[in-house]
Protein backbone atom coordinates (compact mmCIF):
# COMPACT_ATOMS: atom_id res chain seq x y z
CA UNK A 1 0.00 0.00 0.00
CA UNK A 2 1.10 3.20 -0.99
CA UNK A 3 2.29 6.05 1.57
CA UNK A 4 1.38 9.36 0.32
CA UNK A 5 2.83 12.97 1.06
CA UNK A 6 0.27 15.62 1.69
CA UNK A 7 0.13 17.25 -1.80
CA UNK A 8 -0.65 13.93 -3.08
CA UNK A 9 -3.89 13.05 -0.98
CA UNK A 10 -5.14 16.96 -1.75
CA UNK A 11 -4.46 16.03 -5.99
CA UNK A 12 -5.99 12.76 -5.10
CA UNK A 13 -9.29 14.76 -3.66
CA UNK A 14 -9.06 17.12 -6.71
CA UNK A 15 -9.32 14.55 -9.14
CA UNK A 16 -12.04 12.82 -7.48
CA UNK A 17 -14.13 16.13 -7.25
CA UNK A 18 -13.47 16.81 -10.83
CA UNK A 19 -13.59 12.85 -12.41
CA UNK A 20 -16.85 12.09 -10.07
CA UNK A 21 -18.38 15.43 -10.52
CA UNK A 22 -19.28 16.08 -7.31
CA UNK A 23 -18.33 19.45 -5.12
CA UNK A 24 -15.84 19.18 -1.90
CA UNK A 25 -18.64 19.56 0.46
CA UNK A 26 -20.05 16.28 -0.92
CA UNK A 27 -16.58 14.67 -0.69
CA UNK A 28 -16.51 16.17 2.91
CA UNK A 29 -20.27 14.73 3.69
CA UNK A 30 -19.28 11.18 2.37
CA UNK A 31 -15.87 11.47 4.52
CA UNK A 32 -17.55 12.28 7.70
CA UNK A 33 -20.63 9.68 6.93
CA UNK A 34 -17.63 7.21 7.53
CA UNK A 35 -16.64 8.59 10.70
CA UNK A 36 -20.71 8.85 12.14
CA UNK A 37 -21.11 5.36 10.78
CA UNK A 38 -17.82 4.33 12.53
CA UNK A 39 -19.27 5.91 16.01
CA UNK A 40 -22.69 5.04 15.77
CA UNK A 41 -22.40 0.91 15.14
CA UNK A 42 -20.01 1.32 18.22
CA UNK A 43 -21.78 3.29 20.81
CA UNK A 44 -25.50 1.90 19.60
CA UNK A 45 -27.34 4.99 20.66
CA UNK A 46 -25.22 4.87 24.26
CA UNK A 47 -25.63 8.28 26.15
CA UNK A 48 -22.35 9.48 26.49
CA UNK A 49 -21.24 13.13 26.42
CA UNK A 50 -19.14 13.47 22.93
CA UNK A 51 -17.16 16.79 22.60
CA UNK A 52 -16.93 17.84 18.91
CA UNK A 53 -13.85 20.35 18.74
CA UNK A 54 -13.85 21.47 15.32
CA UNK A 55 -11.44 24.22 13.92
CA UNK A 56 -12.21 26.48 11.10
CA UNK A 57 -10.45 25.03 8.18
CA UNK A 58 -11.75 21.56 6.22
CA UNK A 59 -11.02 19.21 9.14
CA UNK A 60 -12.95 21.62 11.29
CA UNK A 61 -15.53 21.13 8.46
CA UNK A 62 -15.58 17.20 9.01
CA UNK A 63 -16.21 17.70 12.91
CA UNK A 64 -19.70 20.10 11.76
CA UNK A 65 -20.81 17.21 9.32
CA UNK A 66 -19.93 14.81 12.05
CA UNK A 67 -21.70 16.60 15.11
CA UNK A 68 -24.84 17.23 12.37
CA UNK A 69 -25.40 13.38 11.91
CA UNK A 70 -25.04 12.53 15.46
CA UNK A 71 -27.29 14.99 16.67
CA UNK A 72 -29.45 13.77 13.98
CA UNK A 73 -29.04 10.60 15.93
CA UNK A 74 -30.04 11.78 18.87
CA UNK A 75 -27.09 11.53 20.64
CA UNK A 76 -25.73 13.77 23.21
CA UNK A 77 -23.30 16.08 21.30
CA UNK A 78 -21.26 19.19 22.33
CA UNK A 79 -19.56 21.35 19.97
CA UNK A 80 -16.80 23.83 19.70
CA UNK A 81 -15.31 25.47 17.36
CA UNK A 82 -11.99 26.27 18.30
CA UNK A 83 -11.47 30.12 16.39
CA UNK A 84 -7.81 29.79 16.27
CA UNK A 85 -8.21 32.01 12.44
CA UNK A 86 -10.32 34.29 11.02
CA UNK A 87 -10.12 32.85 7.78
CA UNK A 88 -12.89 30.22 7.65
CA UNK A 89 -12.93 27.61 4.57
CA UNK A 90 -16.50 27.84 2.43
CA UNK A 91 -17.04 23.51 2.84
CA UNK A 92 -16.68 24.85 7.08
CA UNK A 93 -19.53 27.86 6.57
CA UNK A 94 -21.40 25.34 5.05
CA UNK A 95 -21.70 22.90 7.19
CA UNK A 96 -21.92 25.71 10.43
CA UNK A 97 -24.98 27.39 8.54
CA UNK A 98 -26.11 23.32 8.27
CA UNK A 99 -25.37 22.97 11.81
CA UNK A 100 -27.72 26.08 12.38
CA UNK A 101 -30.55 24.88 10.59
CA UNK A 102 -30.64 21.97 13.17
CA UNK A 103 -31.46 24.70 15.56
CA UNK A 104 -27.96 24.21 17.34
CA UNK A 105 -25.89 26.65 17.97
CA UNK A 106 -22.22 25.61 18.80
CA UNK A 107 -19.96 27.31 21.89
CA UNK A 108 -16.89 29.19 20.76
CA UNK A 109 -13.36 28.68 22.19
CA UNK A 110 -11.32 32.24 21.41
CA UNK A 111 -8.00 33.20 23.11
CA UNK A 112 -9.86 34.52 26.69
CA UNK A 113 -12.36 31.84 26.42
CA UNK A 114 -12.59 29.06 29.78
CA UNK A 115 -11.77 25.89 28.56
CA UNK A 116 -14.72 23.16 28.37
CA UNK A 117 -14.80 20.79 31.50
CA UNK A 118 -14.49 17.43 30.04
CA UNK A 119 -15.35 13.97 31.87
CA UNK A 120 -13.93 11.34 32.03
CA UNK A 121 -16.19 8.99 30.73
CA UNK A 122 -16.76 11.30 28.04
CA UNK A 123 -15.57 11.14 24.06
CA UNK A 124 -13.74 13.73 22.25
CA UNK A 125 -13.81 13.73 18.45
CA UNK A 126 -11.03 16.04 17.49
CA UNK A 127 -11.20 17.80 14.19
CA UNK A 128 -8.86 21.03 15.03
CA UNK A 129 -6.68 20.74 12.60
CA UNK A 130 -5.67 17.98 9.60
CA UNK A 131 -3.00 17.02 7.28
CA UNK A 132 -2.50 20.92 6.33
CA UNK A 133 -1.00 22.24 9.64
CA UNK A 134 2.05 23.86 8.72
CA UNK A 135 2.96 25.49 12.32
CA UNK A 136 2.84 25.43 15.76
CA UNK A 137 -0.56 26.13 17.27
CA UNK A 138 -0.88 29.26 19.06
CA UNK A 139 -0.38 28.79 23.24
CA UNK A 140 -3.73 28.88 23.81
CA UNK A 141 -4.47 26.11 21.47
CA UNK A 142 -1.79 24.37 22.86
CA UNK A 143 -3.23 24.85 25.69
CA UNK A 144 -6.63 24.02 25.00
CA UNK A 145 -4.60 20.34 23.46
CA UNK A 146 -2.68 19.76 26.82
CA UNK A 147 -6.18 19.99 28.41
CA UNK A 148 -8.14 17.83 26.22
CA UNK A 149 -4.98 15.34 26.80
CA UNK A 150 -5.19 15.72 30.86
CA UNK A 151 -8.94 15.08 30.58
CA UNK A 152 -8.34 11.56 30.51
CA UNK A 153 -11.54 10.91 28.61
CA UNK A 154 -11.36 8.53 25.13
CA UNK A 155 -10.07 10.76 22.12
CA UNK A 156 -10.61 10.04 18.28
CA UNK A 157 -8.92 12.00 15.98
CA UNK A 158 -10.46 12.76 12.48
CA UNK A 159 -7.67 11.98 10.05
CA UNK A 160 -4.55 12.63 12.01
CA UNK A 161 -4.39 13.87 15.12
CA UNK A 162 -4.56 17.59 15.83
CA UNK A 163 -0.92 19.35 16.56
CA UNK A 164 1.03 16.54 14.20
CA UNK A 165 2.72 17.93 10.94
CA UNK A 166 2.76 15.19 8.09
CA UNK A 167 6.63 15.79 7.17
CA UNK A 168 8.24 16.69 10.33
CA UNK A 169 8.01 16.19 13.78
CA UNK A 170 6.25 18.48 16.09
CA UNK A 171 7.62 21.66 17.58
CA UNK A 172 6.16 21.10 21.04
CA UNK A 173 4.90 17.28 22.72
CA UNK A 174 2.56 18.70 24.51
CA UNK A 175 0.69 20.76 22.06
CA UNK A 176 -0.22 17.56 20.06
CA UNK A 177 -3.36 15.54 20.67
CA UNK A 178 -2.86 12.57 22.31
CA UNK A 179 -5.58 9.98 20.65
CA UNK A 180 -7.04 6.70 22.06
CA UNK A 181 -8.00 5.93 18.00
CA UNK A 182 -7.43 7.76 14.78
CA UNK A 183 -9.95 7.26 11.79
CA UNK A 184 -7.64 8.57 8.60
CA UNK A 185 -8.92 8.91 5.30
CA UNK A 186 -8.03 6.56 2.40
CA UNK A 187 -4.51 6.33 2.67
CA UNK A 188 -1.65 5.38 5.75
CA UNK A 189 0.34 8.57 6.84
CA UNK A 190 4.08 8.08 7.73
CA UNK A 191 3.48 9.67 11.05
CA UNK A 192 1.75 6.81 12.17
CA UNK A 193 5.35 4.46 11.97
CA UNK A 194 8.09 6.32 13.55
CA UNK A 195 8.87 6.12 17.16
CA UNK A 196 8.45 10.12 17.83
CA UNK A 197 5.24 10.57 16.15
CA UNK A 198 3.56 7.27 16.23
CA UNK A 199 3.38 7.74 19.96
CA UNK A 200 0.26 10.41 19.22
CA UNK A 201 -1.97 7.51 18.34
CA UNK A 202 -2.64 4.30 19.95
CA UNK A 203 -4.51 3.23 17.23
CA UNK A 204 -5.02 3.77 13.79
CA UNK A 205 -8.07 2.54 11.23
CA UNK A 206 -8.07 3.51 7.57
CA UNK A 207 -11.69 4.73 6.15
CA UNK A 208 -12.35 4.44 2.35
CA UNK A 209 -14.21 7.51 1.08
CA UNK A 210 -14.12 6.87 -2.33
CA UNK A 211 -11.31 8.85 -3.82
CA UNK A 212 -9.92 7.62 -7.25
CA UNK A 213 -8.43 4.46 -7.36
CA UNK A 214 -6.70 4.45 -10.56
CA UNK A 215 -5.29 8.60 -9.76
CA UNK A 216 -3.92 7.11 -6.27
CA UNK A 217 -2.17 3.78 -8.14
CA UNK A 218 -0.99 6.67 -10.51
CA UNK A 219 0.97 8.34 -8.27
CA UNK A 220 4.21 8.01 -7.69
CA UNK A 221 5.50 7.14 -4.33
CA UNK A 222 8.53 6.31 -2.76
CA UNK A 223 7.11 5.06 0.62
CA UNK A 224 5.16 1.59 1.36
CA UNK A 225 3.26 0.25 4.06
CA UNK A 226 4.17 -3.51 3.63
CA UNK A 227 1.54 -6.26 4.68
CA UNK A 228 0.03 -9.93 3.60
CA UNK A 229 -0.89 -8.54 0.22
CA UNK A 230 1.92 -6.47 -0.49
CA UNK A 231 4.59 -9.39 0.06
CA UNK A 232 2.79 -12.48 -1.27
CA UNK A 233 3.26 -11.62 -4.81
CA UNK A 234 7.10 -12.05 -4.16
CA UNK A 235 6.95 -15.57 -2.71
CA UNK A 236 8.68 -17.68 -5.35
CA UNK A 237 6.56 -21.10 -5.00
CA UNK A 238 8.94 -24.58 -4.55
CA UNK A 239 8.73 -27.08 -7.81
CA UNK A 240 8.47 -30.62 -7.95
CA UNK A 241 12.03 -31.78 -8.85
CA UNK A 242 14.08 -29.93 -7.15
CA UNK A 243 16.43 -30.57 -4.78
CA UNK A 244 18.24 -28.58 -1.51
CA UNK A 245 21.03 -27.24 -4.05
CA UNK A 246 18.18 -25.53 -5.65
CA UNK A 247 17.79 -23.48 -2.65
CA UNK A 248 21.21 -22.02 -1.97
CA UNK A 249 23.80 -22.50 0.62
CA UNK A 250 24.09 -19.79 3.10
CA UNK A 251 27.38 -19.20 5.14
CA UNK A 252 26.24 -18.07 8.96
CA UNK A 253 30.00 -16.38 10.35
CA UNK A 254 29.79 -15.21 13.83
CA UNK A 255 30.06 -16.44 17.42
CA UNK A 256 32.49 -16.07 20.28
CA UNK A 257 32.81 -17.65 24.02
CA UNK A 258 29.44 -17.21 25.52
CA UNK A 259 27.93 -15.80 22.26
CA UNK A 260 27.14 -18.75 20.25
CA UNK A 261 23.86 -18.99 21.05
CA UNK A 262 23.52 -15.89 18.29
CA UNK A 263 25.11 -17.51 15.33
CA UNK A 264 22.96 -20.78 15.74
CA UNK A 265 19.79 -18.96 16.00
CA UNK A 266 20.77 -16.95 12.85
CA UNK A 267 21.60 -20.65 11.23
CA UNK A 268 18.52 -22.50 12.02
CA UNK A 269 16.03 -19.43 11.22
CA UNK A 270 17.76 -19.36 7.79
CA UNK A 271 17.04 -22.78 7.37
CA UNK A 272 13.66 -22.88 9.02
CA UNK A 273 13.41 -19.83 5.71
CA UNK A 274 14.08 -22.41 3.64
CA UNK A 275 17.38 -22.09 2.41
CA UNK A 276 18.68 -25.48 0.86
CA UNK A 277 22.21 -25.64 2.74
CA UNK A 278 23.23 -23.70 5.75
CA UNK A 279 27.04 -24.36 7.03
CA UNK A 280 27.98 -21.83 10.34
CA UNK A 281 31.64 -20.73 10.73
CA UNK A 282 32.36 -20.19 14.04
CA UNK A 283 35.18 -20.69 17.08
CA UNK A 284 36.18 -23.80 17.63
CA UNK A 285 34.25 -23.57 21.36
CA UNK A 286 31.07 -23.55 19.89
CA UNK A 287 31.28 -27.18 17.75
CA UNK A 288 30.14 -29.62 20.13
CA UNK A 289 27.25 -26.72 20.73
CA UNK A 290 26.09 -26.83 17.00
CA UNK A 291 26.78 -30.45 16.31
CA UNK A 292 24.06 -31.46 18.77
CA UNK A 293 21.59 -28.39 18.87
CA UNK A 294 21.39 -28.48 15.05
CA UNK A 295 22.54 -31.57 13.43
CA UNK A 296 20.89 -29.84 10.21
CA UNK A 297 24.11 -27.89 9.76
CA UNK A 298 27.82 -28.16 8.73
CA UNK A 299 30.08 -26.69 10.66
CA UNK A 300 33.25 -24.97 10.14
CA UNK A 301 35.43 -24.19 13.15
CA UNK A 302 37.83 -21.81 12.94
CA UNK A 303 41.51 -22.40 14.91
CA UNK A 304 40.67 -20.16 17.96
CA UNK A 305 39.02 -21.67 20.59
CA UNK A 306 37.16 -18.69 21.43
CA UNK A 307 37.05 -16.10 18.82
CA UNK A 308 37.22 -16.12 15.27
CA UNK A 309 40.30 -14.91 13.72
CA UNK A 310 40.74 -16.38 10.55
CA UNK A 311 38.00 -16.92 7.90
CA UNK A 312 38.94 -19.60 5.51
CA UNK A 313 36.35 -22.15 4.34
CA UNK A 314 36.57 -24.22 1.01
CA UNK A 315 32.80 -24.07 0.50
CA UNK A 316 31.26 -22.12 -2.39
CA UNK A 317 27.97 -20.41 -0.22
CA UNK A 318 25.42 -18.10 -2.48
CA UNK A 319 25.08 -15.59 0.77
CA UNK A 320 26.91 -15.11 3.68
CA UNK A 321 25.63 -13.23 6.87
CA UNK A 322 28.34 -12.30 8.86
CA UNK A 323 28.39 -10.18 12.53
CA UNK A 324 26.10 -12.48 15.15
CA UNK A 325 27.71 -12.98 18.09
CA UNK A 326 31.42 -12.06 16.28
CA UNK A 327 32.97 -9.86 18.99
CA UNK A 328 34.88 -6.82 18.75
CA UNK A 329 38.51 -7.97 19.70
CA UNK A 330 41.49 -7.32 17.48
CA UNK A 331 42.10 -10.39 16.01
CA UNK A 332 38.42 -10.57 15.25
CA UNK A 333 38.55 -7.11 13.47
CA UNK A 334 41.64 -7.95 11.69
CA UNK A 335 39.91 -11.14 10.14
CA UNK A 336 37.09 -9.33 9.24
CA UNK A 337 38.99 -7.06 7.57
CA UNK A 338 40.61 -9.12 5.45
CA UNK A 339 37.54 -11.57 4.86
CA UNK A 340 35.90 -8.41 2.91
CA UNK A 341 38.49 -7.78 1.02
CA UNK A 342 38.77 -10.98 -0.57
CA UNK A 343 34.94 -11.58 -0.86
CA UNK A 344 32.34 -11.14 -3.56
CA UNK A 345 29.55 -13.00 -2.40
CA UNK A 346 25.84 -10.63 -1.19
CA UNK A 347 26.24 -10.32 2.49
CA UNK A 348 23.90 -9.83 5.31
CA UNK A 349 25.60 -7.99 8.08
CA UNK A 350 24.27 -7.53 11.56
CA UNK A 351 25.61 -7.11 15.52
CA UNK A 352 29.11 -6.94 15.52
CA UNK A 353 29.80 -6.69 11.90
CA UNK A 354 28.24 -3.34 11.99
CA UNK A 355 29.78 -2.26 15.11
CA UNK A 356 33.18 -3.09 13.37
CA UNK A 357 31.92 -1.13 10.54
CA UNK A 358 31.12 2.28 12.49
CA UNK A 359 34.49 2.06 13.70
CA UNK A 360 36.64 1.19 10.76
CA UNK A 361 33.93 2.97 7.69
CA UNK A 362 36.68 2.69 5.28
CA UNK A 363 35.79 -1.16 4.89
CA UNK A 364 32.20 -0.64 4.16
CA UNK A 365 33.34 0.21 0.51
CA UNK A 366 34.35 -3.69 0.64
CA UNK A 367 30.68 -4.74 0.92
CA UNK A 368 29.20 -6.20 -2.67
CA UNK A 369 26.43 -4.01 -3.59
CA UNK A 370 23.10 -3.96 -2.65
CA UNK A 371 24.55 -6.39 0.55
CA UNK A 372 21.81 -6.08 3.55
CA UNK A 373 22.54 -3.82 6.80
CA UNK A 374 20.40 -4.98 10.00
CA UNK A 375 21.01 -2.01 12.57
CA UNK A 376 19.08 -1.71 15.62
CA UNK A 377 18.77 1.83 16.78
CA UNK A 378 22.53 2.23 18.51
CA UNK A 379 24.03 0.04 15.98
CA UNK A 380 22.80 2.45 13.40
CA UNK A 381 23.57 5.77 15.28
CA UNK A 382 27.04 4.51 15.72
CA UNK A 383 26.67 3.76 11.67
CA UNK A 384 25.81 6.97 10.43
CA UNK A 385 25.75 9.36 13.17
CA UNK A 386 23.52 11.11 15.68
CA UNK A 387 20.54 12.59 13.98
CA UNK A 388 17.95 14.93 14.91
CA UNK A 389 14.72 13.13 14.89
CA UNK A 390 12.91 10.23 12.95
CA UNK A 391 12.73 12.25 9.74
CA UNK A 392 16.49 13.43 9.67
CA UNK A 393 17.17 9.59 10.31
CA UNK A 394 15.48 8.43 7.14
CA UNK A 395 17.40 10.77 5.30
CA UNK A 396 20.33 10.11 6.50
CA UNK A 397 19.46 6.36 6.12
CA UNK A 398 18.95 6.91 2.46
CA UNK A 399 21.88 8.79 1.94
CA UNK A 400 24.28 5.87 3.18
CA UNK A 401 22.39 3.46 1.22
CA UNK A 402 22.45 5.24 -1.86
CA UNK A 403 26.27 6.07 -1.50
CA UNK A 404 26.86 2.71 -0.87
CA UNK A 405 24.49 1.02 -2.67
CA UNK A 406 23.59 -1.09 0.28
CA UNK A 407 19.76 -2.13 1.61
CA UNK A 408 19.29 -1.13 4.94
CA UNK A 409 16.68 -2.04 7.57
CA UNK A 410 15.94 -0.16 10.14
CA UNK A 411 14.62 -2.48 13.25
CA UNK A 412 12.11 -1.15 15.27
CA UNK A 413 8.61 -1.19 16.15
CA UNK A 414 7.78 -0.70 12.44
CA UNK A 415 10.70 -1.37 10.98
CA UNK A 416 11.77 0.21 7.70
CA UNK A 417 13.54 -1.22 4.66
CA UNK A 418 15.40 1.41 2.97
CA UNK A 419 17.32 1.08 -0.46
CA UNK A 420 18.24 5.12 -1.76
CA UNK A 421 15.29 6.73 -1.67
CA UNK A 422 12.56 4.30 -1.37
CA UNK A 423 11.28 3.06 2.14
CA UNK A 424 9.20 -0.22 3.11
CA UNK A 425 7.32 0.25 6.37
CA UNK A 426 6.47 -3.34 8.08
CA UNK A 427 2.96 -3.47 9.55
CA UNK A 428 3.46 -6.11 12.01
CA UNK A 429 5.02 -7.90 15.15
CA UNK A 430 5.11 -6.92 18.19
CA UNK A 431 6.63 -5.81 21.64
CA UNK A 432 7.10 -9.15 22.55
CA UNK A 433 9.79 -9.43 19.92
CA UNK A 434 12.03 -6.80 21.68
CA UNK A 435 13.99 -9.50 23.49
CA UNK A 436 17.37 -11.44 23.06
CA UNK A 437 18.04 -12.91 19.80
CA UNK A 438 15.14 -11.77 17.42
CA UNK A 439 17.62 -9.65 15.21
CA UNK A 440 19.64 -13.22 14.84
CA UNK A 441 16.79 -14.75 13.68
CA UNK A 442 15.92 -11.91 11.61
CA UNK A 443 19.29 -12.14 10.26
CA UNK A 444 19.00 -16.04 9.47
CA UNK A 445 15.49 -15.19 7.93
CA UNK A 446 17.12 -12.37 5.21
CA UNK A 447 19.74 -14.44 4.45
CA UNK A 448 17.54 -18.02 4.20
CA UNK A 449 15.39 -15.64 1.42
CA UNK A 450 18.39 -14.68 -0.74
CA UNK A 451 19.95 -18.11 -0.82
CA UNK A 452 16.80 -19.55 -2.46
CA UNK A 453 17.22 -16.73 -5.32
CA UNK A 454 15.06 -13.93 -3.99
CA UNK A 455 16.48 -10.33 -4.99
CA UNK A 456 17.67 -8.69 -2.50
CA UNK A 457 15.59 -6.14 -1.48
CA UNK A 458 12.56 -8.34 -1.86
CA UNK A 459 14.06 -10.57 0.61
CA UNK A 460 14.43 -7.99 3.17
CA UNK A 461 11.06 -6.98 2.49
CA UNK A 462 9.74 -9.83 2.99
CA UNK A 463 12.41 -11.30 5.39
CA UNK A 464 11.22 -8.41 7.78
CA UNK A 465 7.33 -9.56 7.36
CA UNK A 466 8.12 -13.07 7.92
CA UNK A 467 9.53 -12.43 11.01
CA UNK A 468 6.99 -9.67 12.16
CA UNK A 469 4.27 -12.32 11.49
CA UNK A 470 6.10 -15.37 13.37
CA UNK A 471 6.46 -12.84 16.38
CA UNK A 472 2.46 -12.38 16.02
CA UNK A 473 1.65 -16.11 15.78
CA UNK A 474 4.44 -16.88 18.34
CA UNK A 475 2.72 -14.00 21.17
CA UNK A 476 -0.77 -16.02 20.48
CA UNK A 477 0.65 -18.90 22.27
CA UNK A 478 2.80 -17.16 24.63
CA UNK A 479 2.20 -13.56 25.82
CA UNK A 480 4.59 -10.33 24.83
CA UNK A 481 6.71 -11.12 28.07
CA UNK A 482 7.25 -14.83 27.51
CA UNK A 483 8.13 -15.13 23.40
CA UNK A 484 11.51 -15.68 22.92
CA UNK A 485 13.86 -15.92 19.34
CA UNK A 486 14.05 -19.25 19.43
CA UNK A 487 9.77 -19.28 19.47
CA UNK A 488 9.85 -16.94 16.67
CA UNK A 489 11.41 -19.17 14.71
CA UNK A 490 9.36 -22.35 15.41
CA UNK A 491 6.23 -20.07 13.98
CA UNK A 492 8.39 -19.22 10.77
CA UNK A 493 6.77 -21.93 9.69
CA UNK A 494 3.11 -20.96 10.20
CA UNK A 495 4.17 -17.70 8.84
CA UNK A 496 4.55 -19.19 5.56
CA UNK A 497 1.60 -21.06 5.98
CA UNK A 498 -0.75 -18.06 6.89
CA UNK A 499 0.16 -16.49 3.27
CA UNK A 500 -2.49 -18.30 1.90
CA UNK A 501 -4.98 -18.18 4.36
CA UNK A 502 -7.70 -16.10 2.84
CA UNK A 503 -9.09 -13.73 5.25
CA UNK A 504 -13.05 -13.86 5.48
CA UNK A 505 -14.66 -10.15 4.53
CA UNK A 506 -15.12 -8.18 8.03
CA UNK A 507 -19.26 -7.43 8.55
CA UNK A 508 -20.10 -4.45 9.03
CA UNK A 509 -18.96 -3.16 12.00
CA UNK A 510 -16.72 -5.54 13.24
Amino acid sequence: MKIFAADHVYAADEFTIKSQNISSNELMERASNQVFKWLDLRLQGAKAKLHVFSGVGNNGGDGLVIARLLLEKGYDVIVHIVNFSDNRSRDFLINLDRLKQLKYWPEAINTDSAYPEISTDAIVIDCIFGIGLNRSPEDWVGGLIAHINSSKAFVLSVDIPSGLYLDRVPDRKDFVIQANHTLTFQVPKLVFFLPETGVYTNQWELLNIGLDMNFLSSIETMMYLIGKHEVLPLYIPRQKFSHKGTYGHALIIGGSYGKIGAPLMTSEACLNTGAGLVTAFIPKCGYTIFQTSFPEAMVIADSNEESITNIKYEITPNVIAIGPGLGTNTTTINAFADFLKGNKVPLVIDADGLNILAEFPELIKLIPPKSVLTPHPKELQRLIGEWNDDFDKLEMVKRFSKNNDLIIVVKGAHTITVYQNQLYINNNGNPGMATAGSGDVLTGMITGLIAQGYNHLNAAVFGVYLHGKAGDLGVEKTGYQALTATTIIDFIGDAFLDLFIKEEPKKEGE
